[in-house]
């Protein structure tokens, strides 16, 4: 690719494919894929990667909100899509969209059903979600009653599938407790299946779930973060490549006396002479304030070059003292060599927190690398 002129964030079609394939190879044929493209694709852009990854013939998709499900069905993505997160303000539209709710309460089951009946829909598709200990949405065991005894009364839905979501499968210190989760996801899904008289697609591993857990992989698997190129595993990284760079450049050089100041509020004061390149990249883009103050660096010419001061809302100021380069070269905040999870450690963050958070002013510049 050619050097940076601007601001962009590369997205390489090829490493999707690359991690794709890795992670199929780790389940059976059998079972499905379902690739979650919530929040841009975990910051990238969602139709892009899910154009690509209908090309691969994955089985499904998940949203968090009607709205991203919406701006793939006006992309003309034909997949199922399932929204993770559908409130009712919402549920006429999921419907007019083809889109697959997640049920997750009594509340919310009679609503949706009510909804349904009121489009005149048969066996619409929904999915339920059971909580097995995250303690964030979900139906308990203790209700499979009174959601079979709804659904006999209504031919207007039909259970899609029946997932769980398993809180620590990235941390092997918290293996007894991923067990217990897949066992009483385990015991929630027979109890269902012989109270509603059919059984759904069951899925409760994410991606550290389908590479820790292949005895929890059901009928289906979700995978997001693995797709982008993180596997929250040494081992497994090797074989995971980011899909995403951030590449700005340098817009202006700057020769710091000793003690002057750089930056809002004299975030940093240099102790000897230094050199600071400016970048048209700031918390506004993406990089927050947590930054700084010695705190993070972006790549110049295969060196770091730490952040100085304070994040600017457009703007951050690193030091280049010990690297040659000149204004308008280009400057990696991180990519497949200047790894997200290593910056986003430096602030005691991760990976998801870092690429979800680039704005959407920033230009996304598909490839193939």
């Amino acid at each position: 690719m050619p050097k940076a002129t601007d601001t962009i964030l590369e997205l390489d079609l090829n490493a999707l494919d690359n991690n794709y394939k890795y992670i199929i190879s780790k389940i059976s044929p059998a079972t499905k894929l379902l690739a979650v493209v919530k929040a841009f694709a975990y910051g990238s852009d969602s139709v892009a990667i899910a154009k690509e990854l209908e090309t691969l013939n994955v089985d499904y998709f998940a949203v968090a909100y009607t709205t991203e499900g919406v701006a793939l069905r006006d992309a003309q993505i034909k997949t199922p899509i399932l929204v993770l997160h559908p409130v009712p303000a919402n549920f006429e539209e999921t419907v007019n969209r083809c889109l697959e709710p997640s049920i997750y309460s009594k509340k919310i089951l009679k609503e949706f059903i009510a909804v349904a009946e009121s489009k005149n829909q048969i066996d619409y598709p929904i999915h339920l979600k059971f909580d097995t200990g995250l303690n964030r949405l979900g139906f308990e065991i203790n209700e499979i009653p009174f959601i079979a005894e709804m659904l006999s009364k209504t031919n207007s839905v039909k259970v899609k599938s029946a997932f769980s979501h398993l809180a620590a499968s990235e941390d092997l210190s918290e293996k007894d407790f991923s067990v217990g989760q897949i066992n009483s996801f385990r015991k929630i899904s027979e109890q269902l299946t012989s109270q509603i008289g059919y059984k759904p697609l069951l899925h409760c591993s994410n991606t550290s779930g389908i590479l820790n857990y292949p005895e929890a992989h059901f009928d289906m698997v979700r995978s997001g973060i693995g797709l982008y190129g993180f596997g929250n595993d040494k081992e497994h990284n090797k074989h995971l490549k980011p899909i995403g760079t951030l590449k700005t450049i340098i817009s202006q050089i700057h020769n710091v006396a000793e003690g002057e100041s750089v930056g809002y509020n004299r975030g940093f004061f240099a102790s000897k002479p230094t050199r600071s390149a400016t970048l048209p990249i700031g918390h506004a883009d993406g990089i927050p304030r947590s930054y700084g103050k010695g705190k993070g660096w972006v790549t110049i010419n295969d060196k770091k070059a730490p952040i100085l001061g304070n994040v600017c809302m457009d703007m951050i100021m690193v030091d280049v003292t010990h690297i040659e380069c000149e204004e308008g070269d280009e400057a990696i905040v991180f990519g497949p060599s200047a790894k997200a999870d290593e910056l986003s450690a430096a602030i005691n963050s991760i990976s998801y927190e870092l690429i979800t958070a680039i704005s959407q002013r920033v230009k996304r510049v598909v490839c193939r690398k």
